[in-house]
């Protein structure tokens, strides 16, 4: 099993300005993971970071396991959607510079006004030219169950099957299912042949005093991240059905909880996926 933490994971940290990019790389090198989950939002300048990120996770030995975006195609504006898909496809060339083949992406942000179906049809239009551009590329964009528009199994399944590119496959989120009301072992089951990325993310029910990143559920009751392992996801029921369908990529720790992340909500996060996926 390969084991990756993205730089999520220490946001608050990044915001505190304990962390840069090459503190990152430096960090993850010293939990001892295989690979790191780089995000766009962390990038101060890409052109000029890329080479010097690239050499560190060299130096440290480290692969990349994928390159994330944070795309959003609800936009009701035509030129907002094309500056989301240029976007996009200059996230599949950094990743590419970076040396790795695999790009996460998103569908898009619910707003007030707009449709499902006006939703959708933009999802479709740019995961569909996004797809096609990264197949140009040889890169695969793996579409992570996130939000309204694609946070359910069947959404994200209806996504693939109309697109219909084999360069548009599913970043499954562990922890994203919980906040829609779908177990996330269902979810895994419905979506397995089609998984290339794996976020290990756990979630619990927020405690009323709770301030930091807390968001309402599907049934009204309030949520916040988990040290893996501490929360309602049943990991070892998804580890289970992810070997069955003989997946063998990365697991991506995502830890979004509320305890300090660099001491102890990563730390306790990682020894507790390294048992789960020995």
């Amino acid at each position: 099993m390969k084991l990756s933490v993205s730089m999520y994971s220490c946001l608050r940290a990044v915001q505190a300005g304990q962390l840069d990019l090459l503190g990152f790389v430096d960090y993850a090198a010293a939990q001892g993971v295989a690979g790191v989950e780089l995000l766009d939002i962390f990038w101060s300048d890409a052109e000029r970071e890329l080479p010097q990120v690239k050499r560190r996770i060299a130096e440290a030995g480290l692969d990349i396991a994928v390159y994330s975006i944070s795309n959003n195609f609800i936009q009701p504006e035509a030129g907002a959607r094309a500056r989301e898909l240029a976007d996009l496809k200059r996230g599949v060339d950094i990743a590419l510079e970076l040396g790795v083949d695999l790009l996460r992406v998103f569908s898009g942000s619910a707003r007030a006004d707009v449709s499902q179906d006006e939703g959708e049809a933009w999802i479709l239009e740019g995961l569909s030219a996004g797809a096609a551009y990264a197949k140009s590329r040889g890169v695969t964009l793996a579409l992570e169950n996130h939000g309204r528009f694609a946070g359910r199994s069947d959404q994200v399944r209806a996504i693939i099957e109309r697109v219909g590119s084999p360069a548009l496959r599913v970043n499954l989120d562990s922890g994203n299912f919980v906040p829609v009301g779908q177990d996330p072992v269902e979810a895994a089951r419905d979506l397995a042949d089609w998984v290339v990325l794996v976020h290990l993310k756990d979630m619990r029910l927020a405690r009323a005093d709770e301030v930091g990143h807390v968001f309402e559920g599907a049934d009204g009751q309030m949520l916040t991240g988990a040290i893996i392992g501490d929360g309602l996801v049943d990991l070892a029921g998804l580890r289970a059905v992810m070997d069955a369908a003989g997946y063998d990529g990365w697991w991506s720790l995502e830890y979004e909880g509320s305890e300090e992340p660099l001491q102890v909500g990563v730390p306790r996060s990682l020894a507790a996926a390294r048992a789960l996926l020995s």
